[in-house]
């Protein structure tokens, strides 16, 4: 069944190219940057109010900062998938993009798909414009707090983190786009301390990651060979554990874009993660786990596997 959807996938791939891809997509919104949280909140609103037929919101759980966190369920199909934005809270462009893709989608759901998506995971990061999250008197990295087979600085040492992974489950979610900022990118498992990089669906994850890139032109491939080594993030997390298919994409080109900038974000990577969902299986993966042998980043850099100027890069 995989191998089947992989192969209709290249046969839409070769479409989209002229133009043909056969997707629908509605126009695409250009808002403001949202200042803080309750914006973010305001313009869901908005969108429920737009279309309460196709969007609804949803609550994911209670946040460390105290709030809770929210996001839209848009559409009402079997299959359900999903977008998050924003672990890192400097990484605000994040947060427009699922914006705009939000409002696409509300405008125009996908065929016999169910999305949810959730513009902040972390409030507390996001109000204050910084990358980490604080729980208990410590800060966090949202994005290294999974457990995963080489590691983790968790894991679920936050709330949010811990709701996420729940909800993937509960809900059953089969493919998920998690984005960031900044290296522009589309990337997939494996994206840890590993030199056994390949998954036995490295060519249906190729296939994604060139659709969803037709009109950014961004950098695709495996995640530890095009950013970095990084253990206990969501990407690996979620494919690992339960063979969804997680995909990453690093948007733009700064962790402090400009309106102009994050329109352009908007604009080349809400008509790529439509297509990127329409053309993915609707099963999970059914051999998703790790049979690789784990080693230590600073090994990978000296041993040239990864650029050592990349080992902590996302941490800026």
């Amino acid at each position: 069944m995989i191998r089947r959807t992989y192969l209709i996938g290249l046969l839409s791939l070769a479409l989209l190219v002229t133009g043909l891809d056969g997707v629908a997509h509605a126009a695409i919104e250009v808002n403001s940057i949202s200042r803080n949280y309750d914006e973010v909140q305001a313009y869901m609103a908005d969108l429920v109010a737009k279309y309460p037929l196709n969007a609804q919101f949803f609550d994911l759980g209670l946040s460390d900062s105290g709030a809770v966190i929210r996001g839209l369920k848009i559409g009402s199909g079997s299959v359900k998938n999903l977008v998050v934005a924003t672990h890192h809270g400097n990484e605000y462009g994040s947060t427009e993009v699922a914006k705009g893709f939000a409002a696409s989608l509300a405008a125009d759901p996908m065929q016999d798909q169910t999305v949810f998506v959730i513009p902040v995971l972390n409030i507390g990061g996001y109000n204050k414009r910084m990358r980490r999250e604080s729980a208990r008197g410590q800060s966090f990295d949202p994005n290294r707090n999974y457990p995963g087979p080489c590691g983790t600085e968790g894991p679920f040492t936050l709330k949010s983190t811990g709701a996420l992974a729940q909800f993937i489950d509960v809900q059953g979610i089969v493919s998920s786009a998690t984005l960031h900022t900044y290296f522009p990118a589309v990337v997939y498992p494996w994206g840890l301390s590993s030199r056994d990089l390949s998954t036995p669906y490295d060519d249906i994850f190729k296939m994604l990651a060139e659709v969803a890139t037709v009109e950014s032109r961004y950098q695709t491939g495996n995640s530890t060979e095009v950013v970095y080594a990084a253990d206990g993030t969501y990407e690996d997390y979620a494919y690992w554990k339960y063979g969804v298919w997680s995909m990453l994409f690093e948007l733009g080109y700064s962790h402090s874009p400009t309106q102009s900038q994050v329109d352009e974000m908007v604009r080349v990577n809400v008509p790529g993660l439509r297509r990127m969902f329409a053309q993915a299986p609707r099963e999970r993966a059914e051999n998703h786990a790790f049979a690789g042998r784990c080693i230590n980043k600073a090994a990978m850099a000296a041993s040239g596997v990864i650029d050592p100027r990349y080992v902590d890069r996302h941490d800026e």
